[in-house]
């Protein structure tokens, strides 16, 4: 049977970047398993496996999950995946990136660079209709009537995640973790970083890069652990 090489990546961007379109795209476009901890975190308390009953503890408790307990429920996920990756929300800290880097030989880490102006803008302009999920941008898909539902007339409301003030706050939170972790790819020279404001211009640039990079089907066993 034919299998591919095992090419492993990270994908980091601030909330609003258009991480998720773009790892979406990259998964499509190669092959890649996404894997996003967000996901994996909820799985587990859903589950409630021993990590997960853990993990919803320390929430519970409004405590920070330890670096240990987060870097074991992600490597434990990674564990029985022998094909090539895109890990997502993972890692946050370099105490995290160095629990990866001693189980997986990472290849690239792309990051995408959207300027804070740019993201707060495009967070605060977000506004929901609860009943149904439905989301409205007052840029580039507003609805017919300012600030009312198209199809129930029912009043919009702006989630407190996409408040002014508290995606100034996220938007900190995130350079203060995530820098030294930036800083740790660069130093392994692993760091790739894409800047721009919109996710189409982004995403041609990301895609020529990991063209050249995500090695083609290859005959053999898919290399397993650290490479």
């Amino acid at each position: 049977m034919v299998l591919r090489s095992v090419f492993r990546a990270v994908i980091m961007g601030p909330p609003g970047s258009g991480k998720g379109t773009v790892s979406d795209r990259i998964t499509k476009s190669f092959g890649l398993k996404h894997l996003s901890s967000g996901d994996i975190l909820r799985s587990n308390i859903e589950a409630k496996t021993e990590l997960g009953l853990l993990l919803k503890a320390c929430i519970d408790q409004g405590q920070l999950v330890p670096d240990d307990v987060i870097s074991r429920l992600i490597l434990s996920n990674l564990r029985d995946i022998h094909t090539s990756w895109l890990l997502d929300g993972f890692p946050r800290t370099v105490t995290q990136a160095e629990a990866l880097d001693g189980r997986y030989s990472v290849d690239v880490v792309i990051n995408l660079n959207v300027p804070f102006a740019t993201i707060q803008d495009r967070l605060t302009s977000r506004w929901v209709h609860l009943g149904s999920g439905r989301v409205y941008n007052t840029h580039f898909n507003p609805p017919a009537v300012q600030g009312v539902d198209d199809i129930t007339g029912e009043a919009l409301t702006q989630r407190d995640d996409d408040k002014p003030d508290t995606v100034a706050r996220r938007l900190r939170a995130y350079e203060h973790q995530t820098q030294p972790v930036l800083e740790y790819y660069r130093s392994k020279g692993v760091l790739a970083t894409f800047t721009g404001t919109e996710t189409n211009k982004i995403w041609p640039h990301v895609l020529s890069f990991l063209s050249s990079r995500v090695p083609p089907p290859c005959d053999g066993q898919a290399a397993m652990g650290k490479a």
